[in-house]
């Protein structure tokens, strides 16, 4: 059970993430989208490809610039013009893990450069043999050899090149990370000791992520909460097994009825819902933002959410 008396590392008040210029060229791809994170927790956003996920990742480590609303990194807004000692330290303690471990890594570069960028971005290092400990210990920390150091990504496996990503993330010691599905372009036998090298990590670390998949399984595999995001817009947010036993949105449980099977029998007879977005009547009477039950928070208008209250446990028909 999440706790909300639990610290609040990172949050995020009423974002809007645009591109292009211009009333007919711009496009917002991010629509007053509010959530928090807590330390140590691994905080799940779930949507299909250009929900708008990726966008709201790249908005927290400042690559998108933030149209409106605000991001607080501890207390402290860390979107829109901010001191260049803010943005150092932001730099520094908020790190991401590319979802494509072959385009990310720069192939003309060797290994210990790769790692060592941001130590050289912002000289966090004072000699160089300390720089070179901390390439060692990141890679160590991975589970590659130090003398890996040496070579080029082009010699290693697509689950190797991921390893060094991370080990590119970790040499910066930050307190949040975002994984951008960094699972996604492997191998699925490489997938869940990728998947097992982030929990451990988290544990040694004390690591706190933002996990960002479309794959559903794998979510529930290691989120503490998750949110569910369509066009934009979360629709629903709870605790990850609370999510998976009692879907209210529409849109939530198309995706997960969508989740195969493992077993035959089963898998023949389920069902599939497909998500409608004509089925809500938004024009005379919008949606809002609430919370259902001690934290699980859906979108919903008036007459959605007397359906949606019969079916958490507690309120009764």
């Amino acid at each position: 059970m999440v706790s909300k008396s639990r610290e609040v590392l990172l949050e995020v008040k009423n974002l809007r993430v645009e591109f292009g210029e211009g009333k007919k060229k711009k496009f917002t791809a991010v629509d007053d989208v509010s959530f928090n994170i807590y330390r140590g927790e691994t905080f799940g956003l779930v949507g299909e490809s250009g929900s708008g996920k990726t966008s709201i990742g790249r908005a927290i480590v400042r690559i998108n610039k933030a149209a409106d609303g605000q991001i607080l990194f501890k207390g402290e807004i860390i979107s829109g013009n901010i001191p260049k000692q803010l943005d150092r330290e932001i730099t520094r303690k908020i790190q991401m893990i590319f979802q494509d471990p072959m385009a990310s890594l720069n192939e003309r570069a060797k290994v210990d450069y790769i790692v060592s960028e941001g130590l050289y971005n912002l000289k966090n290092y004072k000699n160089e043999e300390e720089r070179r400990a901390k390439v060692e210990q990141a890679l160590r920390d991975v589970g590659l050899l130090p003398e890996f150091a040496s070579r080029f990504p082009h010699e290693f496996s697509g689950g190797q090149r991921q390893r060094i990503g991370i080990a590119r993330v970790l040499v910066m010691e930050p307190e949040l990370i975002i994984a951008d599905e960094p699972i996604s372009a492997l191998d699925v036998s490489i997938r869940a000791q990728v998947l097992n090298l982030l929990s451990d990590l988290q544990k040694k670390k004390g690591l706190t992520y933002l996990f960002i998949a479309h794959d559903l399984a794998v979510v529930r595999f290691i989120t503490d909460r998750t949110a569910v995001i369509h066009k934009g817009k979360i629709v629903e947010l709870a605790e990850t097994e609370r999510l998976f036993e009692n879907p209210l949105h529409p849109y939530t449980r198309a995706l997960l009825s969508a989740i195969p099977i493992p077993n035959p029998r089963l898998e023949r007879n389920r069902k599939i819902e497909i998500y409608d977005p004509a089925c809500h009547d938004y024009s005379k009477n919008p949606p809002f933002w609430v919370e259902i039950e001690p934290e699980h928070f859906v979108l919903a208008n008036e007459k959605e959410l007397e359906e949606y209250r019969k079916k958490v446990p507690g309120h009764g028909i």
